[in-house]
């Protein structure tokens, strides 16, 4: 603290082990040498008609702006003082510090010379991370079976086959037409694809061809709101009142034959010259499967290790406190439901961003500037490869430092977090202990939804 500063009286009153006050008293003394070298400071820059520049009284200025100087740095003050309390006493605090407003809107500011701020702070007891072989997960491999790669195989041979256009639809088509209503203003072009209907309300669009009219209960064919609505050109609150039930004619028959298990689809799908044969093709379709749900598992594995430290870490929280910084910080946007019905996702994130930071901390686990680049190059690879567009290795490092410097630092900021959280888990993977469990496709989505 800077010696000509004088050190105000600040006193902690810890209401308990995690909810604390601090109080900041000021007299005359503390910031009337400050407010009067504002004053001055401000009569030589104010303007004031009658006036030259850097002529105008102190006096004048005091009578006109000396209030809102007084109110300006003595909440500067405190907000350093509080601050740098927090700081200098090692304080863990939660949130941000809460004034009391009561308490302000009670200050004289035209008669006082003696203030007394209250600010409410959160705090976090002191906690231990315990990793070792007591703390135990599963790791689940997805076994890539032939039914799996059979299903793939004709989802990528839908994905580049043909569309035509037959007179007559059969299972699995799609129809184009107009969905219209008798005493209804309501007319809208849509696609309906019957892919995920029941077998009874499928039916009623196989054998169909131009010119058809069929009649469809919107309701009955989705079961969400969103798609009712989209289908007619509404939103979810336009559909309140509107009846669901409406005549679709028949436009166009849509039908996507699959493509020929060829040199061509090999190429399409893995990019020139990478795979030669059928046999090749499902060996690589296994292999991106298998790669895909390793990335499904790792995640659901991370899940659980979190889950799992947050059970065998006890950390108390100052609810209230929370509940009314977040309410507070939401500016009136955030209603007590809202906060009510978040609650416990939001604390327990807080939980592991407790732990992992405590791991790291212990640990001196910090992410380097090579290992933000690293990740923030795979991200990219992976979007590149998703749009297929390749690798692009050429220009990779242009995409890497541009996506880091862009949103004012925010995006290197937010890759700095993930590569520390990926280094915490990988620490934690090789502390505790982790069994290895091969399930089917269905079995593991089962887990993950239980």
């Amino acid at each position: 603290m800077n010696k000509n500063i004088r050190a105000l009286d600040i006193t902690l009153d810890k209401q308990d082990s995690n909810v604390a006050s601090i109080k900041v008293k000021l007299n005359e003394a503390d910031y009337q040498s400050k407010v009067d070298e504002k004053i001055k400071d401000y009569s030589k820059k104010a303007q004031i008609k009658g006036f030259r520049p850097g002529k105008v009284p102190q006096s004048l200025v005091k009578k006109m702006y000396g209030k809102s100087i007084l109110v300006e740095e003595i909440n500067h003050m405190v907000s350093h003082a509080i601050q740098d309390y927090i700081r200098d006493n090692e304080l863990k605090i939660l949130g941000e510090p809460i004034p009391n407003q009561q308490q302000i809107e009670t200050i004289d500011w035209d008669n006082q010379s003696d203030f007394e701020f209250e600010y409410t702070v959160g705090l976090v007891d002191d906690f231990t991370v315990s990793l070792d072989k007591k703390v135990k997960v599963t790791q689940y491999d997805i076994e890539v079976n032939d039914k799996v790669i059979d299903e793939t195989v004709d989802n990528v041979r839908t994905q580049f086959g043909k569309m035509t256009n037959p007179e007559v639809s059969e299972e699995g088509d799609m129809l184009f037409g107009t969905l219209s209503q008798e005493g209804s203003d309501i007319v809208h072009d849509t696609t309906i694809d019957p892919v995920d209907f029941t077998k009874t309300n499928a039916k009623k669009f196989i054998g169909k061809k131009k010119g058809d009219v069929i009649s469809v209960d919107l309701s009955k064919l989705y079961k969400e709101k969103a798609q009712q609505a989209a289908q007619i050109g509404k939103t979810e609150d336009e559909l309140e009142g509107i009846d669901l039930k409406f005549n679709f004619e028949v436009k166009n028959v849509n039908r996507r034959e699959l493509a020929e298990v060829n040199q061509e689809l090999f190429d399409k799908t893995f990019g020139p010259d990478t795979v030669s044969s059928e046999e090749e093709f499902r060996a690589k379709i296994s292999d991106t499967i298998s790669e895909n749900y390793s990335r499904e598992t790792n995640a659901w594995l991370n899940k659980t290790i979190q889950d799992e430290l947050i059970k065998s870490t006890p950390i108390s929280l100052p609810d209230d406190f929370l509940k009314n910084w977040l309410k507070l910080s939401g500016e009136g946007k955030v209603t007590d439901a809202d906060i009510e019905k978040e609650y416990d996702i939001y604390a327990d994130q807080l939980r592991w961003n407790l732990i992992s930071n405590e791991i790291s901390k212990e640990n001196e686990i910090k992410p380097e500037h090579e290992d933000i680049k690293e990740a923030t190059r795979q991200m990219i690879e992976a979007q590149f490869m998703g749009s297929g567009l390749g690798q692009m290795a050429d220009q990779m490092d242009s995409f890497v430092e541009h996506y880091l410097q862009g949103e004012n630092g925010q995006n290197y900021m937010k890759m700095a977090e993930q590569v520390q959280q990926e280094k915490v888990l990988d620490l934690v993977k090789d502390k505790i202990e982790i069994k290895s469990k091969k399930v089917s496709l269905d079995k593991f989505k089962e887990i993950v939804n239980q």
